[in-house]
């Protein structure tokens, strides 16, 4: 919310106040505080009246400063309340002396001086941020509602990311942001899932620790700042050092909660029946058996809102006009190699059996006079179940259990963002911060029932809504797209904007939801979807399989599917990095290209993982422009050498894309392409890309429970390359990629196929030395 009329004037009926100096500084074990009147004090006269603002500094792990302004301390503290990590507690240091104050944890300090005000954060030497003139303030409007902000500091070229799967400019310089979850699609500034998060080029991350609506105000009302504000009387919020956007990730999911590991299941292609088109067990039946007779790999089929009755959303029963037999139909499906997800989501029609079930046992949210709260948008009468109420939630995943129980495997958690504010909670909580905070409770619900049933590491969702701590229950999806190019890349935005908040896994509609997209579209988009951490086929108004667009269609989804499947040895591995580190597996280019400043402003371009460059096509042409960083990257698909840093324009068939790997990898490529769980150690091919002299790379396998299955280390001293493995032994392979020829390799029984490049093992051994032909420079690839 902006307060201010340009930079000297307050709008009309605004009136603030703001600390004019550190008077007091009370230096305790563990936390600073500090005492700012709102005037100079300069003689007793001056102490009475005006506000009285109290800054406490504080740290829950180390390198992250709490910082909590309070007006009123007296004010009622609601909840919910985002539920944080704190342990181990961090060894905080605090000093006071005649000049001024200092909290610091880790490489993390922040520093208050004595005299006119100004707080500055302070990391390796360097003033990272700060609050100076008019940062922190005490705001009331002629409204009489009451706010506290605070304006931290941007330098020169400072970028701000984050904030949540947000569709607009990547870069969030220059916009207003409203912390307050909507079902406004892709293309508007409102978002499904709002996290009052952000980061920036200049190495820190900033956390608002306020479930309620939070206003940001990105360079936009002082374009020199970041400002945030809550409604009420206390603001509080923690600064976190990396140095690196990945440390920053690193340590805001340390405290908020890191994603789990997805099933390996999970990462195949899904096909859904699409939102309004008409099906029955025929129809999903013909499209199945369609996939398997063009070769397209299937892992999992999804079944959206018309599973279930007309008016009935949510009943949980099959429609028994079109699934009279739902057992033996998930029995037939699931033969043949599938996983079921079923469509659901928080909200009781009228005309549901289980509106009256859960009115006469007090599960509906209701209005302040005791009425069930309503309305017939979405569903005609319907009502919303009340998630903090424990016996409502025990009721719903009954619900969910029996479905469980027939077969079906998870679930798309659709919806849980137009929740009313006009309600009361059965725990008394403020249905401010309950608007976003309600996402947060509905998926946790369905996630702890699919990991009570199927086990933890089987648990899987896709859901649409999100606040902070929902990366802990992944997947989410980017939500109704439309199906044309600025669509792909407004959900690309989108997802970028996720993985810098925090979430490691991230998919969308290939080809867009609403409409029919072109040929053109669907084919591009596909090659998007695959390369995407989950992927898969959806849309409204008709059906997404290939072979009702054209032949090539067909052969595109063939060609990227079997592709994502041999490359699960890689992905998987990614995906534990995401559920350890909180390193989403869909990367902006800044994560891991930090120094490179070309990549602050990348948005149509990411790296899959930290070896692979992705340039989605978003033309029918195919003309398509990238950014390569420095260093020597090879085209996957087509062996193409390309020097970097350099902006590249190409233009690609259907078949291909800008795929790139990066310059001193190995990747590990698994031998199954038609299914993503298998065991990844059997008959993987290593291969090698531009490896430098001197270079020792450590690649990690791991089995489908994410742990560590091999081990490879691959160095280069001279044009001697040596590869050892560590793990069971079971064939392996190598590809020199790049090299026509090799002097020598020594170590089990080796031999070059017919080109040259691809070096054999008959049977397993665990250590391999390969020297590069002498006819060509020894440091580089030929």
């Amino acid at each position: 919310m902006k307060f201010t009329d340009g930079q000297w004037l307050l709008r009309p009926g605004v009136q603030a106040a703001y600390p004019a100096e550190a008077y007091d500084l009370i230096a305790e074990p563990e936390r600073l505080t500090v005492y700012a009147p709102t005037r100079p004090v300069r003689h007793r006269g001056d102490t009475l009246q005006g506000p009285l603002l109290t800054v406490t500094f504080f740290s829950p792990l180390a390198d992250v400063i709490g910082v909590r302004l309070t007006h009123f301390a007296g004010e009622q503290a609601r909840g919910p309340h985002f539920a944080l990590n704190t342990a181990p507690a961090p060894s905080v240091r605090v000093h006071c002396d005649d000049h001024g104050a200092q909290l610091s944890s880790g490489r993390l300090s922040a520093r208050v001086a004595r005299g006119d005000w100004r707080v500055e954060f302070v990391a390796d030497g360097r003033v990272i941020t700060s609050s100076g003139w008019r940062g922190m303030g005490i705001i009331q409007t002629a409204q009489g509602e009451h706010f506290m902000h605070e304006q931290l500091a941007l330098d020169v070229g400072e970028c701000v990311y984050g904030l949540g799967e947000r569709f607009t400019a990547f870069v969030k310089n220059g916009q207003s942001v409203e912390i307050w979850n909507a079902d406004g699609g892709t293309s508007s500034e409102q978002a499904y899932k709002n996290i009052p998060f952000y980061l920036t080029n200049r190495g820190y991350g900033v956390f608002v620790n306020h479930p309620e609506r939070v206003s940001f105000e990105v360079a936009s009302e002082h374009v020199g700042r970041v400002q945030f504000s809550v409604a009420g009387q206390t603001l509080e919020y923690f600064v976190i050092y990396g140095p690196t956007p990945k440390e920053v990730l690193e340590k805001y999911t340390a405290l908020t909660g890191r994603p789990a590991l997805p099933p390996a299941w999970s990462f195949g292609l899904w096909l859904s029946t699409s939102f309004t088109t008409s099906y029955d067990e025929a129809t999903v039946t013909s499209f199945i058996e369609g996939m398997a007779q063009r070769d397209l790999p299937l892992s999992v089929f999804h079944f959206d809102c018309f599973w279930m009755r007309e008016f009935n959303w949510c009943d949980f029963e099959w429609d028994a006009r079109t699934f009279p037999d739902p057992p033996g139909m998930l029995r037939r499906l699931k033969q043949r190699g599938l996983r079921i997800c079923v469509w659901i989501n928080p909200y009781i029609a009228q005309r549901s059996p289980l509106f009256a079930e859960a009115l006469q046992a007090g599960y509906l949210l209701r209005r302040p006079n005791g009425d069930v709260w309503q309305w017939d948008l979405w569903q005609p009468g319907m009502a919303i179940v009340d998630f903090t109420n424990p016996e409502a939630r025990a009721w719903f995943a009954a619900k969910l259990r029996r479905l469980l129980e027939m077969g079906v495997d998870c679930f798309k958690t659709d919806f849980g963002e137009r929740i009313p504010t006009d309600v009361v909670y059965h725990d008394a909580s403020d249905p401010q911060r309950m608007h976003n905070y309600y996402s947060y409770l509905y998926n946790r619900t369905v996630w702890e029932v699919l990991s009570e049933q199927r086990g933890a590491g089987e648990a899987v969702l896709f859901a649409r809504s999100a606040t902070v701590g929902g990366q802990r229950f992944p997947v989410h999806w980017g939500g109704d797209c439309f199906s044309n190019f600025p669509s792909m890349a407004e959900s690309l935005r989108g997802g970028l904007s996720l993985g810098l908040s925090g979430f490691g896994f991230w998919s969308h509609d290939i080809g867009g939801f609403e409409g029919t997209p072109p040929a053109a579209v669907y084919k591009r988009w596909i090659a998007f979807g695959l390369l995407s951490s989950h992927s898969r086929l959806h849309g409204s108004g008709s059906y997404r399989v290939p072979w009702l667009f054209d032949d090539e269609a067909v052969a595109v989804l063939r060609h990227f599917t079997k592709l994502k499947l041999r490359l699960m040895p890689y992905l998987y591995a990614a995906a534990v990095e995401a559920h350890q580190r909180g390193i989403p597996m869909l990367r902006a280019m800044l994560l891991e290209f930090p120094d490179d400043p070309a990549c602050d402003y990348l948005d149509r371009q990411y790296m899959l993982g930290p070896a692979l460059l992705v340039a989605p096509v978003f033309s029918e042409a195919g003309e398509v422009s990238y950014y390569v960083p420095a260093g020597r990257w090879t085209h996957l698909l087509s062996g193409a050498v390309v020097d970097g840093p350099a902006w590249v324009r190409e233009q690609h068939p259907m078949l291909s894309l800008p795929l790139l790997v990066r310059p001193n990898s190995v990747l590990a490529v698994g031998a199954i392409d038609t299914r993503p769980d298998y065991d990844y150690t059997a008959d993987v091919t290593l291969q090698l890309y531009q490896i430098a002299d001197g270079a020792r790379i450590t690649v990690t396998i791991p089995d489908l429970r994410g742990e560590v299955a091999a081990t490879f280390t691959v160095s280069r001293v001279g044009a001697t390359i040596n590869v050892e493995r560590d793990g069971p032994a079971q064939p392996w392979r190598v590809l020199l990629v790049g090299v026509s020829s090799l002097a020598a390799a020594m170590g089990g029984t080796w031999q070059p196929d017919a080109q040259g490049v691809l070096v054999r093992v008959a049977s397993a051994t665990d250590r391999l030395q390969l020297r590069l032909d002498a006819h060509g420079p020894p440091t580089t690839w030929r």
